[in-house]
């Protein structure tokens, strides 16, 4: 912090400094060309009212850009139309978003989006007004979510880059673009108040504020301009969730094979986000000659949500089916499931907390010595944070049977008047587990740029550009240990008379346990269309009250136990010592590019464009360890027959990991002007995107396994396996990509254009989860492989496809219809990846301890059977936008509809992988094997989502908007991919929300 204060201060410093000292220097020269410091050089008019002219604002830039871009303009400053960043960029062409809070847990629905995906890849770089930004998070990008649209201007989408563009986005590269004082004519000034109503959660409002002041003065020492925008928000949503689970291989009554769930649960989450920004911008200009600016950005992001679930617990080998109906694939349809004294759930009440913010601090200043040289240095010091807790309190119960109809668009759960009774009983619920998880962030980056472009008075040779870029960035991740600290306060498996074991579950039908809990009641759940059983769930405060509410369950433990002082005490997670928690990583580049700008304008089809090369080369480091832990009882050398143990001492290590790379990126962007209105766009460029922090921990842990037998008192060994576990790769290489754009673009008008871009991006070195050989010696000295799975660069693949966009005002309609407009786009992404190493076993490993082999990378059925080639994750094929606007007069609306097809999320993530508990055959790979380690790949089902809004403008300053998102109450669905097929996983349903918002200019 200390450090950071410095940095503020000394750029505070050397900008009074050069004001102070420029009243010497004033001369007049013509003005200054376009600067080739950031993508974001394009001429913007900021300062614009009513949605045509953010249109024409956006249409303009586009039209008029050196690379394929589409932009997003508010019509007003600081009002982008939409509640988050996330979904302003979904209305781009080619750009869609996930709805999960975390790719990692697609259990957990989203209603203003996550991360962003451009042309069907994840591999986005994002920037604040042309410099780096990022979240603590344990990626490379800015978590969106994070950001306050409030402070915004508008949103640039580079697609292809040029060589000035600094590197990381294969995808794509979204610009963030905030207000400058010298935007603004003079004063200016404008507040806005506004609050959400959410159909779903309904009571609580969600106020949101915002305020910005500009000026600009003449004085002595040249034109000064100071602005301050500052925002707060809050959201608060409710989602509610219908799940099936997995489906296990068993046979009916007839001896034929079919596949049940083993059952379905629902789930409610109220959602808390609070968002606070301020910016900050102090701009001077001597004249055209000399001129500098200082910028802070901050924001804050603070979200709470609270989840009341039941979910089943139950062992699939014990379930039975009555009047089961299966369909072709005998697949069950519905049914009554059933287990000997009622089927295991879990009721759980689930708290989770995040913190983060970003600050950056940028200062520039930009020089031009004469008409032809300008000069632009630029000095950015960004720090983030983020710190989160994740606390889980459950209670056990038993549900007397599950009858289920899985043959309609949502699933049926349907209950008697005893089966909500017995949900109800204390005598059926017991207090079962805790489970909290701990994890913080931080980061920091000093970067340092300067760029100088030389213009050509010249018919052809425009300009050529040339700089250099320094980065020094340092991030570090911990989580706690245990990473998810699941504790049980009683369960079965723990009853007995023995050592550590208690005397029975802690009922709450029992005096002594029956306090900490609630009855929740799923009031107006799915909008009222379902009624589902009330259940006794840990209050609140259990999960949030962490560490002393766990401190006190947890001594429920310690009064059941059935030998007193024997059982183990509950121990909360900490930031410990153990390096498996820690994720250090330091990084620094430096690149240099050259870019020639060049136009032939006097042939019948002018062409210009620019071709550059861009070096960078990249220098890492990661902290870390390499842990081997010897085998229990290892029978000695000699003492054994069969296959050979190797004897390798216990080996804990800390090591530095130095990784050094450099990328050529040569890029090229060309432009025919057919007519005016019509011209066609061809770009070549090869790109990189560096793997994410996570990805590049240093932990590897070893082990040893092998089977033994005795006969006769001889030991036998077999099956003798030296495995590993990598938590990341700090080796890893960046993905590259080599990619083609064609664009064909028609501008009828100013707010009127129809273009098509195709694109060809051939990607390579893509990180996935595989095994590869890491070794370590033996006491001999000889080296041991063990085959270790991680993160590897071990897939290419592509992602082709076409955008078509069209927006029009038809301006020429008869009165009042002269208002409407339209905006529409689609796109279509094929894609595809392949491994290397592309060879699979049509069977998963039925050993627990290797199940990572196949699971990491194509998942595995719950029958054993492995799925063949995913296509990447987060790709849609199909994907568009329709709006409605109408501008006329005071009135002003747009209602606006966007869509995807189906993409997969991941593989063996939350709630989609585990181990069946049939093990009748452990050793066995073959197709009746059981104890099957099984992984799903899940899918999030195509999803539409319509929005509306209407402005009424009650005097040149004041005017007044309703908001409305999800108008039809769209379901997001989730599917898991079985052998059965794309079986129906989870529903989700968040209801509409509404927005009533004021705002002032003056």
């Amino acid at each position: 912090m200390k450090q950071f204060k410095k940095t503020a201060i000394a750029l505070g410093l050397a900008q009074m400094a050069m004001m102070a000292s420029s009243a010497s220097h004033a001369q007049t020269t013509p003005a200054p060309a376009t600067p080739a410091t950031t993508p974001a050089a394009e001429p913007v008019a900021v300062v614009i009212t009513g949605q045509r002219a953010a249109l024409q604002s956006a249409q303009k830039i586009k039209q008029n850009s050196d690379e394929v871009v589409d932009s997003i303009a508010s019509d007003d400053i600081g009002k982008l139309p939409d509640r988050s960043v996330t979904e302003v960029l979904q209305r781009v062409a080619g750009v869609t978003i996930d709805r999960t809070m975390s790719k990692s847990d697609p259990e957990h629905f989203s209603v203003e989006g996550s991360g962003v995906s451009i042309r069907g890849l994840s591999y986005v770089r994002s920037e604040l007004n042309g410099r780096d930004s990022f979240s603590a998070n344990g990626g490379r990008s800015l978590n969106f979510g994070d950001v306050p649209p409030e402070l915004l201007a508008g949103v640039d989408i580079y697609k292809n880059p040029s060589a000035e563009q600094t590197e990381g986005g294969i995808g794509g590269l979204v610009n963030l673009r905030t207000a400058m004082p010298f935007d603004f004519k003079g004063f200016h000034g404008a507040l806005s108040a506004e609050t959400t109503y959410s159909e779903l959660k309904k009571g609580k409002k969600s106020p949101s504020y915002s305020g910005l002041v500009s000026n600009r003065w003449k004085t002595p020492i040249g034109e000064v301009g100071v602005l301050v925008d500052l925002a707060s928000s809050e959201s608060g949503t409710r989602t509610d969730a219908l799940q099936v689970e997995p489906y296990f291989p068993t046979t009916d009554a007839n001896g034929k094979t079919v596949y049940v769930p083993k059952g379905a649960q629902w789930r409610t989450l109220e959602f808390n986000r609070k968002r606070e920004g301020a910016y900050g911008a102090l701009q001077w200009k001597l004249d055209s000659t000399l001129s500098s600016s200082l910028t802070y950005f901050k924001s804050k992001y603070k979200m709470t949500w609270d989840e009341q679930a039941i979910f089943s617990a139950a062992n699939p080998a014990n379930l039975s089916v009555t009047n089961g109906v299966y369909d072709g694939s005998g697949r069950f349809m519905s049914g009554t499931l059933n287990s000997t004294g009622g089927i295991d759930f879990g009721n759980d009440n689930r708290t989770a907390t995040r913190n983060s913010d970003t600050t950056d601090i940028s200062w520039n200043l930009r020089w031009r010595p004469s008409d032809a040289w300008t000069v632009s240095t630029d000095v950015q010091r960004i720090r983030a944070n983020t710190d989160s807790l994740d606390s889980t309190v459950a209670t056990a119960v038993k549900m007397p049977s599950q009858k289920l109809d899985l043959t309609g668009s949502l699933p049926n759960l349907i209950f008697n008047d005893a089966d909500r009774a017995a949900l109800l009983n204390p005598a059926n619920n017991y207090w079962n587990f805790t489970q909290e998880h701990l994890d913080r962030s931080k980061g920091k980056e000093t970067a340092w740029r300067t760029d100088a472009t030389y213009a050509f008075d010249n018919p052809v040779l425009r300009d050529v550009r040339f700089g250099v870029r320094l980065t020094d960035r340092d991030a570090v991740t911990q989580k706690s240990n245990p990473d998810y600290n699941w504790a049980a306060i009683s369960a079965p498996w723990q009853v007995g008379s023995g050592a550590g074991q208690i005397t029975s579950e802690a009922f709450l039908s029992d005096p002594r346990f029956a306090g900490n809990t609630t009855i929740k009641h799923f009031d107006n759940f799915f909008n009222g269309k379902m009624n589902m059983p009330s259940l006794i769930i840990p209050a609140i405060s259990t999960s949030a009250g962490y560490p002393n509410s766990y401190a006190e369950l947890h001594k429920y433990h310690e009064m059941l136990c059935a030998q007193p002082g024997t059982c183990t005490p509950w121990k909360a997670a900490t930031f410990g010592s153990d390096p498996a928690g820690t994720n250090e990583q330091s990084e620094k580049t430096q690149a240099a590019y050259g870019q020639l700008r060049f136009g032939w304008d006097e042939l019948k089809y002018p062409i210009d464009g620019n071709v550059g090369l861009r070096y960078v080369r990249t220098n890492s480091k990661a902290a870390g360890y390499t842990v081997y832990t010897p085998p229990n009882n290892q029978p000695a050398p000699g003492s054994y027959t069969g296959e050979t143990i190797p004897v390798i001492a216990a080996y804990s290590q800390a090591e530095t990991y130095e990784n050094r790379y450099h990328n050529f990126l040569p890029s090229l962007n060309l432009r025919l002007k057919a007519t005016d209105k019509l011209q066609f766009r061809f770009a070549f460029a090869s790109a990189l995107s560096r793997p994410d922090y996570d990805r590049l921990q240093a932990y590897t842990t070893l082990s040893t396994g092998y089977n033994t037998t005795t006969v006769n008192g001889v030991t036998n060994v077999s099956g003798v396996s030296l495995s590993g576990t990598a938590s990341g790769n700090p080796n890893l290489m960046p993905t590259t990509s080599k990619q083609l754009d064609l664009t064909a673009e028609w501008y009828f008008s100013p707010v009127g254009s129809l273009t098509l871009a195709v694109f060809n991006k051939r990607l390579k070195d893509i990180v996935v989860n595989q095994t590869y050989n890491f070794s370590l010696a033996d006491t001999s000295g000889t080296l041991r492989n063990f085959s270790a799975t991680g993160p590897i660069n071990g897939a290419r693949g592509h992602a082709r496809g076409f955008e078509l966009a069209y927006q029009q005002t038809f301006d020429k309609l008869p009165g009042l219809l002269s208002g409407l407009g339209m905006q529409a786009n689609f796109t279509f992404v094929d894609s595809k990846r392949k491994l290397y190493n592309n060879v699979f076993s049509e069977y998963c490993s039925s050993d627990s301890s290797a199940a990572n082999v196949n699971l990491n990378i194509n998942g595995c059925d719950t029958n054993g059977r492995t799925f063949g080639n995913l296509p990447l994750e987060n790709l849609s094929r199909q994907s568009y936008n329709i709006a409605l606007i109408y501008d006329q007069g005071p009135f002003s609306s747009r209602l606006a509809y966007n869509w995807r097809s189906k993409s997969l999320q991941g593989v063996n993530v939350n709630g989609t992988k585990g181990t069946d508990g049939v093990d009748t055959n452990p050793a066995s790979a073959t197709p009746g094997a059981r104890n099957i380690v099984w992984g799903l790949p899940t899918w999030a089902d195509a999803y539409g989502q319509l929005d509306g809004s209407i402005n009424y403008k009650i005097s040149e300053n004041m005017s007044l908007g309703l908001e409305a998102q999800n108008l039809t109450d769209a379901k997001f669905k989730q599917l898991m991919q079985q052998t059965t097929g794309m079986n129906g996983r989870a529903w989700f349903v968040t209801g509409r929300r509404y927005t009533a918002q004021l705002r002032y200019q003056f």
